[in-house]
């Protein structure tokens, strides 16, 4: 039976019915009760005979303030967007290096880029398979399970694992096979009024928890607001979205790569017309074979179907547009019916448009998945990761699901020779993690019709340098080239399957940046892999970012900066877009020379309100003065953009 508890008594109860060594699941991103798991670290911490151990992923924290410009533009927008968040203890703690000795976390997944520098996480990351992450959890000891959870508002009884079903309805039944074995092992809950309650597999019966703390959270649920989406970012997304088929399967991931192929489709479906007319002219007739035979440029008639780890923001969007709506069924016979077009209107109502493992977006996203009403709700199920990321497991039927998939993520490299990089960095610090892109790229491979997409920037800039991601080789991959499949750039799509060496170097060549095709030819060359006589086709030596922006140009309107809203204000956007041009041009540490770069910037009176909002009307040292010229020469060289 569940025992009703404040956070003080939960954790009272954890030490007194668990061993010395607690060992403590939570789930990735959202789905933390965050401020019991603060009030058990702290505890524990008290305790040197006892141990911790907390297994989790994707452990989420205000972005840093920094310093300077950023500060004054991030501190009042943070403040807006997290309000009363309540931080994780041990996340500052693991920043610092400063985690007590009893206790360890142990991650296999991280906010990406925020602990590259903590030894202490570095150290303690498990590098696993999203997908085999409840069997490496449990096999290490896991003895304590405890996560926020969404009440139904018309029975008190029923609760819902919300944003976070994924590894734990993985766990549930190896829990119960070694309670069977007499091993205690709990399972505690927290109820968060604003978490939407989603129905489907993630609905449990509240005695399905050893401990539900009664005291209901409240606090601000943490968010991830949209982004601008670039110029490269949409070029990428407008390639992309010609390999999606109708009628097929669509897995995503967070970030503006995703969101400018939401915008894509959209446009796709929207404004076919004008969507064409942008392909035109970006003169894709090399890939027309690839996207006739893949992908296609119409209207959705079919819909399609989304399988995806993280049930992202532009599913939703996707959705609400008609777009993702083709719906799949659970059992093999209905589901052979929906293929065949036999299924009549009562046995149709039950079927899912989305199965996603997790989720995590802006507050804009949960909110309208509170909005729904329920039978709407019920076409988006939230899952077991297993069963998302992996074939095993009713595999029959999720082959007769997963019709035409398109799995599109993003890496951040790739090699010449077709491998993929995406979550750690040559000298071994992890940035993010694999997470599920390797289950979706097996799949691509694994499945009739199916296709593994990597998307990424053919080039970076970082303090005034330049540097192509489309390299010779690095000491890392993710996905091994005996993997490659489709890669696309803001420049072209590359098809790599089932081609030699030769011809791989030469379509990642035609997508990548012009600026450093010469020194790329010449290292596969020199290692033997290209014909000394090479001669790259003249249709790809103009892969220039001018190019391109002329292009975007003269279809302004298929290239919106924040494609699935925003939570800046349009000062605030204007200030963001600034603020990311100075950081590409200089080292903001260097004020000096960045100075000298300002000496020509408009005067104040050209941008009052956004002065205003960064508290550089009247500057206040020479410091404030550097500040507001160079913000100023910003302004204006990004007014435009």
């Amino acid at each position: 039976m569940v025992q009703s508890c404040s956070i003080e008594l939960a954790v009272d109860e954890v030490l007194a019915r668990l061993p010395a060594h607690i060992h403590m699941g939570m789930p990735l991103g959202l789905g933390k009760p965050n401020r019991f798991a603060n009030a058990l670290y702290r505890r524990v911490a008290q305790l040197p005979e006892r141990q911790l151990t907390i297994y989790t992923a994707l452990s989420l924290g205000r972005p840093p303030l920094g310093d300077g410009l950023q500060r004054r533009f991030l501190e009042p927008f943070i403040e807006q967007v997290f309000g009363d968040y309540p931080e994780l203890e041990f996340l500052a703690d693991l920043h610092r290096n400063q985690v007590p000795a009893n206790i360890h976390i142990e991650q296999f997944f991280m906010q990406p880029g925020s602990l590259l520098n903590s030894a202490t996480a570095q150290q303690d990351y498990v590098c696993s398979n999203y997908s085999h992450a409840a069997r490496d959890i449990n096999a290490a000891g896991l003895n304590l399970v405890a996560q926020l959870v969404a009440r139904d508002p018309q029975q008190a009884d029923r609760l819902s694992l919300s944003c976070n079903p994924d590894i734990t309805l993985d766990l549930l039944p190896m829990i119960a096979e070694r309670r069977a074995a007499g091993e205690t092992i709990l399972l505690l809950g927290q109820v968060h009024r604003d978490l939407p309650y989603m129905p489907g597999d993630a609905e449990l019966d509240a005695a399905t928890f050893d401990l539900l703390i009664d005291e209901e959270e409240g606090s601000t649920l943490f968010s991830t607001p949209n982004m601008p989406v670039g110029f490269q970012d949409h070029f990428i997304g407008l390639h992309a979205s010609t390999l999606v088929r109708d009628g097929g399967t669509l897995q995503i991931g967070i970030g503006s790569m995703g969101d400018a192929l939401t915008a894509a489709l959209l446009a796709r479906q929207a404004d076919n017309d004008g969507y064409r007319a942008l392909l035109a002219d970006l003169e894709i007739q090399c890939w027309k074979p690839l996207i006739e035979r893949e992908g296609g440029v119409e209207p959705f008639a079919k819909g399609l179907y989304g399988c995806s780890e993280m049930f992202v923001n532009g599913l939703l969007a996707l959705a609400d547009a008609g777009i993702v709506r083709r719906k799949v069924y659970p059992s093999v016979a209905l589901q052979q019916q929906a293929n065949a077009g036999t299924l009549d209107e009562g046995q149709a109502l039950g079927g899912v448009s989305v199965h996603g493992g997790f989720f995590l977006g802006p507050r804009s996203f949960y909110q309208r998945l509170r909005d729904l009403p329920k039978s709407k709700l019920g076409e988006f199920n939230m899952t077991a990761i297993s069963y998302i990321n992996e074939l095993y497991g009713h595999e029959e039927l999720k082959r007769l699901q997963r019709l035409d998939a398109r799995f599109i993520n993003s890496s951040i490299m790739v090699t010449l020779l077709g491998a993929g990089v995406a979550d750690q960095l040559e000298d071994g610090r992890v940035l993010s993690g694999v997470g599920g892109q390797y289950n979706f790229v097996a799949q691509g491979h694994a499945l009739r019709g199916a296709r593994s997409i990597l998307i990424l920037r053919s080039w970076r800039e970082s303090a005034g340098l330049v540097s192509s991601n489309i390299v010779w080789e690095y000491g890392h991959c993710t996905i091994p080239r005996h993997l490659r499949d489709i890669v696309v750039t803001e420049y072209g799509i590359a098809d790599l399957r089932g081609k030699t060496d030769a011809k791989v170097i030469e379509a990642l060549l035609n997508i990548s940046d012009s600026r450093f095709q010469p020194g790329l030819i010449e290292q596969a060359q020199k290692a033997g892999k290209l014909p000394k006589d090479f001669r790259l086709d003249p249709r790809f030596t103009d892969n220039h970012p001018q190019r391109l922006l002329a292009i975007q140009a003269q279809h302004r309107h298929l290239f919106p900066e924040y494609p699935l809203g925003s939570d800046f204000s349009a000062e605030e956007r204007d200030l963001l877009r600034a603020l990311n041009w100075l950081k590409s041009k200089f080292k903001l540490s260097e004020i000096l020379e960045l100075g000298k770069a300002a000496l020509d910037a408009p005067p104040p009176e050209a941008f009052p309100a956004h002065l205003e909002r960064m508290q550089l009307v009247k500057p206040d040292g020479w410091r404030e003065e550097v500040y507001q010229r160079l913000l100023l020469a910003a302004l204006r060289e990004t007014a435009q953009l």
